[in-house]
């Protein structure tokens, strides 16, 4: 019988099993719990929006998305969301899900980090960043009962969550910052490194090669 979380249940099904074996040999407790909490809490803004959404896309996405912080998948040379987009991908096409599907689940996580476009995109796109900005950034909480909060905490706690996911944040990208430029990463960057300088947009445009 499936696991059932608020509600919510958990695809009984090899695909999800192998899913979750993966996630869990690669991540600590604060990323694993953070994971299924982003599939569990992105699945509930979605109903309460009426999105209709693929269990099994929607758990991938949720449980692929921050592979890309831990040293088994991190990568040097790219952002951490593409890392996690690009397993995600290979590991749906091995499972014998479309191109389709797994473009839209690398769209999930490749886009997680990046406001209100996925929100725009199909629903498998879009349930990773419910996910993701309810458990992280608190946003539209209200979409989802106390009593929903309080049962998927109670699975997967967050203790000292907020700070244990900004190291995380910190600790996978602080090798390769020329990577956040663009997006919001730059700012734990900046919060850890006093000295960090970001690439300023308006001087790239300023200074670029174009003759005036």
């Amino acid at each position: 019988m499936p696991e059932t979380i608020a509600g919510i249940s958990i695809p009984d099904t090899a695909l999800v099993r192998e899913a979750t074996a993966l996630v869990r040999g690669a991540e600590d407790d604060t990323l694993f719990d953070h994971s299924r909490r982003v599939f569990l809490l992105g699945c509930l803004k979605a109903a309460a929006r009426g999105l209709d959404v693929d269990p099994e896309l929607a758990y991938v996405g949720g449980m692929f998305h921050d592979l890309g912080l831990t040293p088994a998948y991190a990568t040097k040379d790219q952002r951490f969301e593409i890392d996690g987009a690009n397993l995600a991908r290979d590991f749906l096409r091995d499972h014998g899900r479309s191109e389709a599907e797994a473009g839209n689940v690398w769209l999930g996580i490749a886009l997680h980090t990046t406001p209100d476009v996925p929100l725009h995109l199909a629903p498998e796109v879009a349930v990773v960043t419910l996910g993701v900005e309810a458990d992280v950034l608190g946003l539209d909480l209200d979409e989802i009962t106390p009593g929903q909060r309080a049962e998927v905490v109670a699975a997967h706690p967050r203790p000292d969550f907020k700070n244990r996911i900004l190291r995380a944040f910190n600790d996978a990208m602080v090798d390769r910052p020329d990577t956040t430029f663009g997006t919001m990463n730059d700012d734990v960057l900046a919060h850890f490194d006093p000295g960090f300088v970001r690439k300023d947009f308006v001087e790239i445009i300023r200074n670029n090669s174009w003759p005036e």
